[in-house]
């Protein structure tokens, strides 16, 4: 079996600051190159994730990498030492995106021949592609299958008398690929274990690496379900016959999983039996480089050890129930401030899992990261909606919710110190007219985290004052039409905070 990377450089655009060696504030181009180059070489990360999902890239990543740096990646090579793993579109969720989902795994045979010329032997620079939003078996097996069908299996296609296409473009290499599924909803995540373990059955790979979404789900039902689900998901997953490695897509924001270089020790102790850590932009360039390293390193280090975890599954339906309210009441106010969020990537239009029926309709958001920092900036920090749901719990279920999410006031204290009572004021009126209701709720969630857990809403140091003045002159930007002003002050804010979103 290959070996296994223990952390992930992704291109989530959650970074507050512009890296120096980018050309413009929006990386693209022959820039994500260069960030994978040094995601190996000056941070650590043992794998770089290509996103070819919801956004335009460059599939000549492999060339121009071995071309551009080519004393660094003879002493490390690709597909042996540091690995480059593609994200491909969901050809079932995202129709438009289908013929870069073909021209994706189209391209594997390029990267492997690129490969086998600089090394003078066959290498596999990639071989695992991670399908997003995977719901069932069956879109695991039909793109391992389509690969080695479509992909690998024309070269034996006769194309006139004895001429055939591997006589034309010669062998087709690898002959398989891995496919890891990335888990988003909550119903492929409570039943992950089925989905993984009937590709297992069709396809027999020798291992399997299962993502586990982080960002999404907290955004679709909120903090506390995301985290119980993802620990859900990593019990499930101990339960197959097949060795299991499973990776974790966590942010800055402890919405989104508060994995940021202050924080490995704790962030890996609550999701222990994860065996790979995205390592997303705020991560790099939000903190010292040489933080950056150590903890990539930390990471990179640690024991491949699991752990059992008491079900907490009590506490998704009233939780979600009164989180996804709440957004439903907020969502025109993200969306207004939303256009005030910097873009970090060129990306396209998200295709996102939020949106549940009610008679007024759908909600439609924007992408996890810009959710996030629209909630900051009126400041309304996501991690407190929906938190008042347990108020309801017996002793003994708060005893196995603390068992299952071991940080969750420490988390709620970090995010909690940018919250302010008095944004529920502002929100009332101007551009917002949130419905009295839906303050009220938000309300009694912050009261929940401050007169039960203990948890004080708004810090005294510096940052923290500095940014509920900063949200304040959001609204006050927003009220009185000047965008401009807006943005100034909501990139402010996400420096105070040391992520965007």
């Amino acid at each position: 079996m290959r070996s296994v990377p223990r952390t992930m450089s992704t291109q989530h655009p959650d970074n507050a600051n512009v890296p120096s060696w980018s050309s413009s504030e929006a990386i693209e181009g022959e820039d994500e190159v260069k960030e994978a180059f040094l995601s190996y070489s000056l941070f650590g990360t043992q794998e770089v994730m290509w996103d070819s999902e919801g956004k335009d890239v460059d599939l000549h990543v492999v060339r121009k990498l071995l071309s551009s740096y080519p004393d660094f990646f003879r002493e490390h090579i690709l597909g042996k030492d540091l690995f480059l793993t593609y994200r491909i579109p969901n050809p079932k969720i995202e129709g438009a995106e289908r013929k870069v989902f073909a021209e994706t795994l189209e391209n594997i045979p390029i990267a492997f021949d690129v490969a086998e010329r600089f090394y003078g032997r066959p290498v596999p620079a990639v071989f695992e592609v991670i399908l997003p939003f995977t719901t069932s078996s069956s879109e695991l097996v039909a793109v391992a299958k389509y690969y080695e069908k479509i992909v690998v299996g024309k070269e034996s296609i006769d194309l006139h008398g004895e001429l055939s296409v591997k006589d034309l473009v010669g062998e087709v290499s690898p002959k398989r690929i891995e496919v890891i599924p990335l888990v988003e909803d909550m119903q492929s995540i409570l039943n992950v274990r089925q989905i993984v373990g009937e590709y297992v059955k069709a396809v027999r790979p020798n291992y399997i690496r299962v993502f586990i979404a982080r960002s999404d789900p907290a955004m679709n039902y909120g903090l506390v379900p995301a985290t119980i689900l993802a620990k859900w998901a990593l019990r499930k997953l101990k339960e197959l016959e097949v060795p299991v490695f499973p990776v974790i897509g966590v942010g800055s924001a402890p919405f989104r999983g508060n994995l940021r270089p202050s924080n490995v020790e704790r962030v890996s102790e609550e999701y222990r039996g994860v065996y790979t850590f995205t390592v997303q932009s705020s991560f790099k360039y939000d903190n010292p480089e040489d933080e950056v390293r150590k903890s990539v390193s930390y990471l990179n280090g640690l024991p491949g050890d699991g752990h059992n975890w008491e079900e907490a599954l009590f506490v998704l339906e009233p939780y979600v129930r009164r989180y996804q309210r709440e957004i439903e009441g907020l969502a025109n106010v993200i969306n207004l401030v939303a256009t005030l969020v910097p873009k970090r990537r060129a990306r396209k239009l998200h295709v996102g899992l939020f949106g549940y029926s009610r008679s007024s309709g759908n909600v439609t958001l924007p992408r996890a990261i810009t959710f996030v920092a629209s909630l900051y900036s009126i400041g309304i920090p996501p991690e407190v909606l929906g938190l008042a749901s347990l108020a309801r719990l017996s002793e003994e279920q708060w005893s196995k919710l603390s068992s299952v999410y071991l940080h969750l006031r420490d988390d709620l204290r970090e995010s909690l110190r940018f919250a302010d009572y008095q944004a529920l004021d502002r929100l009332r009126g101007g551009p917002f007219n949130v419905d009295d209701s839906i303050l009220r709720s938000i309300r009694e969630d912050l009261s929940f985290a401050e007169e039960v857990l203990g948890i004080r809403i708004g810090g005294e140091d510096y940052e923290s004052r500095t940014h509920r003045l900063l949200s304040e002159l959001v609204a006050i930007a927003l009220e009185a039409r000047r965008p401009e002003e807006g943005r100034k002050n909501v990139l402010e804010m996400a420096l105070l905070r040391k992520f965007l979103g």
